[in-house]
C-alpha cells in the first residue's frame, strides 16, 4: 500500500515535456511593464529595502499579472520565469530595490539565515562544506535537489559564471509518484520523521537538529521539506537519531528520481531573469560553476525567501524549522540576536 494516491494535475509536471514548451513558464516583461518598475523604484530610492511594502510599490498594470503568476506557483506548474528585468551596468540598490518590490507582490520577506539576512546574496565566499557550519549556496559546488524553508524562493540573476552554474527543477510531486509506482517498499519511510542539520543556525531553546517527515500529506495537500546534505549530515551529532540502511535506501532513491533527465528541467539564468519556485511541490538545485577570476565578473544573483498569502495550510511539524505555520508569516531563520536587514553586499 502506498501512502496516498498519486498527485495528478499541473504540479506533477515532466521536465523533459517542459523543456519543449517554455513559453509556458516564462514570462518577458514589456516595456510599459519595465518602465512601471523604474517609476517604482524611483518613488522609495534611498530608502532602506527591508522597510519597503507593497503599497510603497504600485505596479498599475504589471500587479495583476504577478497575482496571476503567484496563483499559478501556488496551485499550478509551481514556477515560473520572470524574463527582463534591466540590470546591467546599473547600480546593485536599484536593481536590488526593482527585485524586492516584484518580490512583494509574491509575499513577504523572510529572514535566510541566522545572520537576518531577508535579501540574500548566492555568491562564492571561498567557502567548502566540509566545514558543517558552511551552507552550499556560499562555495562553488554543486548543490543537490532540495527545499528552502519558506513558500516561495526567488532569485534574480544579476552576474553568469564563466561555466557552470546552470539551474535545474525537480518536481517532488512526480518523484512521489515514481516512487510510489516503482519503488512502493521504499516511499513510506519519506512519510516518517528523519533528522536534519540545522548547519550551526540554531533558534533559542532548539536543538541543532530537528525531525520532520520529507514528505507530509496534510488536509488534502502533499508537500515535500528536503535537504540531502543536512538529513545525512545529522548523524554528526550522536544524540540524532540514526539513518536506517532503509532510510539510506530511500533517500538514495528520491535523490535518483530527481536527477532523472526525464523528470527534471535545466536552464542558464540570464542576467535580468527572475525565477519563482514553490518549494512544497518543486525542488531547485544548481550544479557546480567555474567563476570569473575578476571580482567584478563573479557569478552573483540575488535570493528572497516569501511567505505567501493564500499558501496552502502546512502541519504543527513544519514550526520546528519555520517557527510558525501561519500563512502569510511562516518560514525563515530567526536566531538569538538575528537583526532583520537587506544588505547590498555579500556578507
Amino acid at each position: 500500500m502506498i501512502p496516498r494516491p498519486l498527485v495528478t494535475g499541473p504540479s506533477a509536471w515532466i521536465g523533459a515535456e517542459l523543456a519543449k514548451r517554455p513559453e509556458e513558464w516564462t514570462y518577458v516583461l514589456s516595456a510599459t511593464e519595465i518602465a512601471e518598475i523604474e517609476s517604482a523604484v524611483a518613488g522609495v530610492r534611498g530608502r532602506d529595502i527591508a522597510s519597503v511594502r507593497q503599497d510603497d510599490f504600485p505596479l498599475p498594470s504589471l500587479g495583476p499579472v504577478l497575482d496571476g503568476l503567484r496563483n499559478e506557483i501556488l496551485n499550478g506548474r509551481g514556477f515560473v520565469l520572470l524574463r527582463g528585468l534591466p540590470v546591467t551596468d546599473r547600480p546593485i540598490a536599484d536593481s536590488a530595490m526593482a527585485y524586492w518590490g516584484i518580490g512583494l507582490w509574491f509575499g513577504s520577506a523572510r529572514s535566510q539565515n541566522a545572520k537576518g539576512h531577508v535579501l540574500g546574496h548566492v555568491r562564492d565566499m571561498g567557502l567548502a562544506t566540509t566545514d558543517p557550519n558552511v551552507r552550499i549556496y556560499q562555495t562553488t559546488e554543486r548543490q543537490n535537489f532540495h527545499t528552502d524553508s519558506c513558500d516561495i524562493v526567488g532569485l534574480l540573476c544579476l552576474k553568469t559564471a564563466q561555466s557552470g552554474g546552470l539551474s535545474s527543477l525537480t518536481s517532488s510531486m512526480s518523484v512521489y509518484n515514481a516512487m510510489a509506482e516503482h519503488h512502493p517498499d521504499l516511499v513510506g519511510r519519506l512519510f516518517k520523521p528523519m533528522p536534519t542539520d540545522r548547519r550551526g543556525e540554531v533558534p533559542v531553546g532548539k536543538k541543532p537538529w530537528f525531525e520532520l517527515p520529507i514528505y507530509n500529506d496534510y488536509q488534502g495537500w502533499l508537500s515535500a521539506l528536503y535537504a540531502p546534505h543536512y538529513v545525512r549530515s545529522s548523524q554528526r551529532f550522536p544524540e540524532a537519531p540514526r539513518l536506517t540502511e532503509q532510510d539510506i535506501a530511500a533517500l538514495d532513491c528520491f535523490d535518483r528520481l530527481a536527477e532523472d533527465t526525464t523528470l527534471r528541467l535545466d536552464m542558464e539564468l540570464q542576467p535580468g531573469d527572475i525565477q519563482l519556485v514553490h518549494n512544497h511541490t518543486t525542488l531547485h538545485d544548481r550544479t557546480a560553476f567555474v567563476d570569473w577570476p575578476e571580482p567584478e565578473r563573479k557569478r552573483h544573483l540575488l535570493r528572497l525567501w516569501l511567505a505567501s498569502p493564500g499558501a496552502r495550510p502546512l502541519p504543527d511539524g513544519y514550526a520546528e524549522r519555520w517557527g510558525s505555520t501561519t500563512i502569510g508569516d511562516r518560514g525563515g531563520i530567526i536566531c538569538e540576536g538575528t537583526r532583520l536587514h537587506a544588505p547590498l553586499e555579500a556578507v
